[in-house]
């Protein structure tokens, strides 16, 4: 398997763990993982065998505390233009016909929030801090932080949140439904694994169409979002899965998926 600079990706069965590994700056994210998490994404995105993704980050003090604000000066508007007309590490995450499990184990500021924002599920540790603190150096959030954050905690929290720069504890965070679970710092690993153990479990094509008509909720008209759902209800029955799902469920055993 490749090796990457800044990230470590690892394939465990059938889940994807790919690690933000830049420690030694509370692996912040600079154009390098930028690029490296668009390439390992794009790979697992067409990787049959991939059914489920976790991310995590290095260490044991920071998930992703942002954007690496010593390139900042640097940067022109030009520049921003061009790399957000590019694939973003938050849109793959966001549209990967996967189930995202973000696995926080401390830090999860700017950029860094922005990736558990896009993730399906959240596990946090109860060090982890999440925050929205680009207003504080001159900018505002620029990879779903102004568009994802209030349909997940409301309006006037995510106002708040990005007017501020404030950090939440990971409770507030698990009470304004950013995060699923907290769980002790060394029980997150435990915690994680048991929950993507569930996931495996189900029918990997099944939780592709559930993503995606959750996913067009937020993005769409409540009709045309139930005309989706419907859509993708009536998909269901055109795979094997969904024959052994009912099978093994009138036989009183455990379904045998295939993803197909």
């Amino acid at each position: 398997m490749k090796e990457f600079e800044t990230i470590i990706y690892e394939k465990k069965g059938n889940v994807a763990w790919i690690t933000l590994n830049r420690p030694e700056v509370r692996n912040a994210m600079n154009n390098k993982m930028r690029e490296e998490l668009v390439e390992v994404l794009e790979e697992i995105r067409d990787d049959d065998e991939v059914h489920v993704v976790a991310l995590t980050g290095a260490g044991d003090k920071a998930f992703c505390a942002g954007a690496d604000i010593s390139e900042f000066p640097r940067f022109s508007s030009a520049d921003q233009i061009k790399r957000h007309g590019q694939l973003q590490p938050a849109l793959l995450l966001r549209g990967i016909p996967k189930p995202v499990v973000a696995v926080v184990n401390g830090l999860a500021l700017g950029g860094g929030c922005e990736l558990v924002l896009a993730s399906d599920i959240a596990i946090a540790s109860e060090n982890a801090r999440f925050g929205q603190p680009e207003i504080r150096i001159g900018v505002i959030p620029g990879a779903g932080g102004t568009q994802v954050l209030p349909r997940l905690i409301g309006e006037k929290r995510a106002k708040e949140l990005v007017f501020t720069g404030r950090f939440i504890s990971a409770q507030e965070a698990y009470q304004f439904g950013l995060v699923n679970q907290v769980v002790p710092q060394e029980k997150l690993m435990e915690a994680a694994e048991d929950f993507i153990g569930t996931l495996l479990k189900q029918s990997p094509v099944i939780l592709k169409f559930a993503k995606l008509a959750v996913n067009r909720a937020l993005e769409t008209t409540l009709s045309t979002g139930l005309a989706s759902e419907t859509d993708l209800f009536s998909l269901c029955f055109s795979t094997e899965d969904q024959k052994e799902g009912a099978k093994a469920f009138l036989e009183k055993r455990e379904p045998s998926y295939r993803g197909r």
